[in-house]
């Protein structure tokens, strides 16, 4: 009993703290609900603006209307009604896009008891509630690739997502954008570190048994493929009482793929796997989008070119896992001297919270511009992810996902002081600092009040174990003995005296 009640206090003392998480910055930052009425037009002011696109525009302005960015320039006028943000000395660039995320998913990302996986989906278990979404605002994040993980060599399909804290899971993803899914090599795939003693080991166990795994399962994709051509052909031409292949929901994504409907996020390390699913995705005809980490990726920079994948990479991430000793910081430099495209991602939530920084690291390994490294974390992962249309650069039509910083972004003192998605303001820093105080006099009052809840449980269990104990000494206390002469049953099944039964009978 006592350990149960210890149970209860720290549940209570979890769903408090995370009520207070949750509630009250949600209460703060997602004031306005996503269905409300048209907002007014929002019109920034006198910023240093980062356009990625075309250049910088010194002490420019951005004029938003319904979510979009309706003008850009020096000279823009005050509509009637319209908010102005003065952004005075600061500096505006597109929001942040993370091409390799794993943020906002409830449990594990993983579905790791088979080695091809492709039925399952990130999009069903996302968590709108994961505060890594509003700490990941903090950073200037927008957009995310949230992928499924890595223990197969054909993972989970992948949902791209717009960092709308507050909102309900069904409006995370990002309208139109294409669907994905993670293939997985090396090391993690073939489960090197993650054999349980007495557990039978799970195939592949070799880089040359994921190769294998990856092309059987699309050679069986291209079989169901062509039966259900076969099948929508003859339907078409006339034919009656035709029996439709039977579905697989683990085929059906790699159809996709082979079709171009479904973008393939692979990841990888060494440069002899890459250049392996290369070769996989020409035989069957299919495109891979990026190459994720790819850490070797210099090693074979032109063969990436050359295959259009693009690379999304760490900075100067190295010797973590064997994997990982050959990967040097110049990597994203020179592939993207190669003609490679690439994007600088996070794969961790914390990470993400500067990948500014991280982009700025390209400039001293590697020699890029400034330019170009702003590219590796707006336009260059939108264009991997299909959604450039509408993010990755200031211009006029595209979503108005901004992000303003007190310092030029590529700075090691730039903060971000807003975050904007389709024109709204999903975090606002002097409005975080401001409610500070009242959010903490809140934490402290639940917190209070759960250790309150905790203490009544406890003296409310205490007192039920001595009720139980009370009862069982009485049980366990000695009859009298009895002769039996003269005794009766009752009407209610006990034993009563004779006398009682003759009282009773008069």
């Amino acid at each position: 009993m006592k350990l149960q009640s210890t149970r209860n206090a720290r549940l209570i003392s979890f769903i408090v703290v995370a009520a207070v998480n949750l509630i009250a910055v949600s209460r703060a930052f997602a004031a306005d609900p996503p269905d409300a009425a048209p907002r007014p037009a929002i019109l920034i002011q006198n910023a240093t603006i980062l356009t990625v696109s075309h250049g910088t525009i010194e002490h420019g302005s951005i004029l938003i209307r319904d979510g979009k960015i309706a003008e850009v320039g020096q000279s823009i006028a005050k509509p009637q009604g319209a908010e102005v943000i003065n952004a005075n000395g600061q500096f505006v660039m597109p929001g942040i896009i993370d091409c390799h995320s794993h943020i906002a998913v409830d449990g594990s990302v993983n579905e790791g008891s088979v080695s091809v996986s492709s039925m399952v989906n990130i999009a069903d278990v996302l968590n709108p509630d994961d505060i890594d979404i509003y700490r990941d605002l903090a950073g200037g994040v927008t957009v995310a690739n949230v992928l499924h993980g890595s223990a197969n060599s054909i993972g989970g399909q992948t949902v791209v997502i717009k960092l709308r804290w507050g909102a309900p899971a069904s409006r995370l993803p990002f309208e139109g954008a294409l669907p994905g899914i993670k293939f997985a090599l090396g090391e993690n795939p073939k489960r090197s570190n993650f054999s349980i003693r007495g557990q039978e080991k799970r195939y592949p166990a070799t880089r040359m048994g994921v190769e294998e795994t990856i092309r059987a399962a699309f050679t069986e994709a291209r079989d169901y493929k062509s039966k259900w051509d076969d099948y929508n052909k003859r339907t078409s031409a006339g034919e009656k009482n035709l029996i439709p292949p039977r579905r697989d929901l683990r085929l059906d994504p790699l159809v996709e793929v082979l079709e171009g409907k479904r973008y393939v996020h692979a990841h990888c390390y060494r440069e002899d796997e890459i250049l392996m699913l290369l070769r996989v995705a020409k035989e069957f005809g299919f495109k891979v989008r990026t190459l994720q980490h790819v850490l070797e990726g210099y090693k074979v920079a032109d063969e990436i070119a050359a295959a259009g994948a693009g690379a999304s990479t760490f900075s100067d991430w190295w010797a973590y896992k064997v994997e990982a000793y050959d990967a040097i910081p110049y990597n994203a430099a020179i592939m993207t001297r190669r003609g490679v495209l690439v994007s600088i991602n996070s794969d961790d939530a914390e990470e993400a919270t500067h990948l500014n920084q991280e982009a700025a690291k390209s400039i001293r390994y590697g020699g890029l511009s400034r330019e170009e490294a702003l590219k590796m974390v707006t336009i260059n992962p939108a264009i991997q992810l299909g959604i450039d249309k509408r993010v990755g650069s200031i211009d006029v039509g595209k979503d108005a996902d901004l992000v303003i910083y007190n310092h030029d972004p590529l700075s090691a003192y730039a903060v971000v002081q807003k975050t904007l998605i389709d024109g709204r303001v999903y975090f606002d820093r002097s409005r975080d600092i401001a409610e500070r105080a009242d959010r903490e006099k809140e934490k402290k009052a639940l917190i209070e009040k759960e250790k309150k809840a905790a203490a009544e449980k406890k003296a409310e269990d205490k007192k039920s174990d001595d009720k139980k104990q009370n009862e069982k000494k009485l049980e366990d206390k000695p009859k009298p003995p009895h002769s039996g002469r003269g005794s009766t049953a009752d009407e209610s099944g006990g034993v009563g005296s004779a006398a009682d039964s003759d009282r009773g009978a008069l």
